[in-house]
């Protein structure tokens, strides 16, 4: 990075980070933090496990990147949570774009929609070559972060966009994507969702052997999303270490969708991380009871206004008036990483914000650029700075690099899966009689 580009980078950031809230008071972060956090931004990239701008820009802009500004120079009406001029007040290194495809898809619309996703985040890259560039490994994200750069990663989130196919499972690895979140609100034919009706009690047979052929490939392993129990059986299968891409601490907030203390007491062991979700109704509570009750105030309206959706527009407006979402704080999102870390440890927290996927978000994290502002909490909680590099993005490429070394190891000893959904399981090796 040229010396022009490395002040000014450290100056936006040390402007974003002095407006830090603190933990006891809205004063500033003071001058020290705030500059401790710039330098450190510049020497370990910042990754975000999970950020939804792809489909966004394909619900507003039809994909097509010549129809806005992605730098952040023009304003739109409503703002993106990320564009590149946040990013970079972020102090953001690395980021995992986040490939989604609705789950109410047929098998061959999501395998299509999903690549015209990851076509996307490529041309994204290649529109901005300044400013973004795809890293398809951790030391991809070391070099490309040392350069000046932010490094592009891919998640396919939801497992449904493989067609339940390991084939389309390793084409998806081939064309840069680096994680898959093996569920989304729906289950899977071989993995129950987290908020879905159990069918399978976790994982199948198959959704076994699917963990396994990702360790092969080096596909990271993503339980946000999946019931606990599948959580259990992926952490029981997987030879790498697994990760949790977007998802709070359920200890919490019991939202179904959070990690439960159980869980989190098998990282240590796995090797693997929560990247903590900034979402509003997973970190607390009370907006996760408020969007219940709006969704069953709206249930009522229909049931009373059958045919007439004006009277139902004019109750609801008038129920979130006397009902509005309650404010979600910086501070509460920091509790969340605090009971990860105590449960877990300081190497298995990272960031995950959810950003561009969410209508609710905490006061002073509003998009990308507000990174600083929770490194700054954290501080000031007595996070050393070894602390935040690690929650920053060292754990995230820890857990990269080991399953990058797993899979180097497994391609050398075992084939490609090529079994299909319907097949039976192998049979289990039977003892040799002669023994």
């Amino acid at each position: 990075m040229n010396a022009r580009r490395l002040r000014l980078r450290v100056a936006v950031v040390l402007v974003v980070a002095g407006a830090a809230v603190g933990v006891a008071s809205d004063e500033a972060a003071p001058p020290a933090t705030a500059e401790m956090i710039a330098r450190l931004l510049q020497e370990v990239p910042l990754v975000d496990g999970h950020v939804d701008l792809p489909w966004v820009i394909r619900e507003r802009f039809g994909s097509r990147l010549g129809s806005f500004d992605l730098s952040g120079a023009t304003p739109l009406d409503p703002p993106l949570g990320t564009d590149l001029a946040k990013l970079r007040a972020g102090g953001v290194g690395a980021v995992f774009w986040s490939v989604w495809v609705p789950t109410e898809l047929g098998k061959d619309e999501a395998v299509r929609t999903v690549l015209e996703q990851i076509d996307l985040v490529h041309r994204m890259a290649a529109a901005y070559p300044d400013d973004l560039e795809i890293a398809l490994t951790a030391a991809d994200v070391r070099r490309i972060h040392a350069a000046g750069r932010i490094a592009s990663l891919i998640g396919a989130e939801g497992g449904h966009c493989i067609a339940d196919s390991p084939a389309v499972l390793r084409m998806l690895y081939a064309v840069g994507a680096r994680y898959l979140t093996l569920t989304h609100w729906d289950s899977t034919a071989w993995a129950d969702a987290a908020t879905a009706a159990p069918q399978h009690d976790g994982l199948t047979d198959f959704g076994v052997a699917l963990v396994r052929e990702m360790n092969r490939i080096g596909m990271l392993v993503d339980l946000s999303h999946v019931s606990a129990a599948a959580m259990h059986d992926a952490l029981d299968a997987t030879r790498a270490p697994v990760i949790f891409s977007h998802s709070c601490a359920a200890a919490l907030n019991p939202h179904p969708r959070n990690v439960p203390d159980d869980v989190l007491r098998r990282l240590p062991a796995n090797g693997g991380l929560v990247m903590v979700n900034f979402g509003s109704y997973f970190i607390d509570p009370r907006v996760t009871e408020r969007v219940a009750a709006g969704e069953a105030e709206e249930a009522r309206l229909k049931a009373l206004h059958p045919g007439d959706p004006q009277a139902v527009t004019a109750g609801l407006d008038s129920w979130y008036a006397a009902n509005p979402m309650p404010k979600v704080t910086v501070a509460q999102l920091a509790d969340h990483i605090d009971h990860i870390r105590r449960v877990a440890g300081i190497d298995h927290v990272g960031l995950g914000s959810d950003f561009d996927g969410l209508s609710s978000l905490p006061v002073g994290l509003e998009d990308v650029s507000g990174y600083p502002t929770l490194l700054a909490e954290l501080a000031n909680r007595g996070y050393s700075r070894d602390d935040l590099a690690r929650v920053a993005g060292l754990n995230v490429l820890r857990v990269m690099a080991a399953a990058e070394q797993v899979a180097a190891t497994l391609q050398a000893t075992e084939p490609p899966l090529e079994r299909h959904l319907d097949d039976p399981a192998p049979a289990p090796p039977q003892p040799n009689p002669s023994h």
